[in-house]
């Protein structure tokens, strides 16, 4: 943590700090906002979506309604999700492994939670290689819920649907960051919101050791946008202009807090 330095003007006192996972500044204990969306934020948040982005937006232009009326028919015979994985995404986060393996790896670990999971794929998975193993994939169909799409279609409008669908406790995969959907949204606290849900329900996925597997971080318990509470400050500091995903976490905070004016004279 870098030493305190004194804010010109005289009146705020700044220190780098780091946020503990639950959202407590390291450097003057405050709590951070939450980064949960109410009930009342996340129903108005899945209205929005479902109108403007799956119901009313280009959708059709990445599959067909047919198709997209075929996935609402599965979604609804299923219970809900606890996570929703964008398949073919995931399978290519690691370039030097084979797809079907990658793919396998994550389900795998996930099975083992007891989560209902659902995989988004592309009929061309299915299809024996060397990159998709038919065993494999057999074996991502036993431990998960699997929708293959058809190959011209894109996985995004399935996966805002299921994950909304699902409830608020549904968590998604994908690095995809949605930036296209997030412009379809009407106005600023509808994006502010999608934001803070993507935050909240994103899971990042890090390459572990030497890159021979990929490691599920938990998502984030506040938000890290620039915060006041009046009296303190906490600004997302990236070094360097390092390139960070929406979805990826600060990890260094600048924390300002005012200083107490002495009372001057009578």
């Amino acid at each position: 943590m870098a030493a305190a330095a004194s804010i010109p003007g005289g009146q705020w006192k700044g220190q780098f700090t780091t946020i503990q996972k639950s959202g407590q500044c390291s450097s003057c204990g405050r709590t951070l906002e939450s980064i949960h969306l109410s009930p009342e934020e996340y129903e108005f948040l899945k209205e929005t979506i479902m109108r403007d982005v799956i119901d009313g937006g280009d959708q059709y232009k990445k599959t067909t309604p047919q198709e997209l009326k075929r996935f609402e028919r599965f979604v609804n015979s299923c219970p809900p999700f606890d996570i929703v994985i964008d398949g073919l995404n995931v399978a290519k986060m690691l370039p030097k492994s084979r797809e079907s393996q990658n793919l396998l790896a994550v389900v795998s670990q996930l099975a083992q939670q007891n989560l209902q999971v659902l995989v988004l794929g592309r009929k061309h998975m299915l299809t024996a290689s060397a990159r998709w193993r038919r065993d494999e994939m057999e074996q991502v169909q036993r431990q998960a819920h699997c929708f293959f799409a058809d190959n011209i279609s894109e996985d995004d409008p399935f996966l805002l649907y299921a994950t909304l669908n699902s409830g608020s406790h549904c968590k998604f995969i994908t690095k995809d960051l949605m930036r296209d959907h997030k412009a379809c949204l009407p106005d600023a606290r509808a994006q502010h919101l999608f934001f803070k849900w993507q935050q909240g329900h994103q899971l990042a996925v890090r390459k572990g050791f030497r890159g021979s597997h990929l490691t599920l971080l938990d998502p984030l318990h506040y938000d890290t946008v620039v915060q006041t509470t009046g009296d303190s400050w906490h600004i997302p500091y990236d070094e360097d202009l390092v390139q960070r995903s929406s979805y990826e976490v600060p990890t260094k905070w600048l924390c300002l807090q005012g200083k107490t004016q002495a009372p001057g004279p009578c």
